[in-house]
């Protein structure tokens, strides 16, 4: 089972909203070119980002690689203890996908030493 330190060196974007990966990659042409995000050209456009998914108890943190015909997580594993409280103040109770959290992110790059 792969380990998050595995993927140190991959590119991560870490603006990346799981918000607009659904725009890139599944509403073309729903964005414009000189946005920040402009549309994918083909399945050779490729992006890693991490999610928090909060469908369940404790919530799942995900990096996932996302092309234009479909996406893959490439690790998964249990929301930090140390960030549950900081993730329930920001969303609440809220269940579904977002973003890391500032301080999750902040984490997730001292892990992969991209800091």
């Amino acid at each position: 089972m792969a380990e998050l330190k595995d993927f140190s060196l991959h590119h991560i974007d870490w603006n990346l909203t799981p918000e607009h990966a659904v725009t890139m990659y599944l509403e073309w042409g729903n964005n414009d070119w000189h946005s920040e995000y402009p549309p994918v050209r083909s399945k050779d456009d490729v992006s890693h980002y991490f999610v928090v998914d909060s469908w369940q108890s404790p919530p799942l943190v995900r990096l996932v690689r996302r092309n234009s015909e479909q996406a893959e997580d490439l690790v998964t594993f249990p929301l930090p203890q140390d960030f549950l409280q900081d993730f329930h103040d920001a969303h609440g109770q809220w269940r579904g996908i977002s973003a890391p959290t500032p301080a999750l992110k902040a984490w997730l790059k001292r892990q992969l030493g991209q800091d």
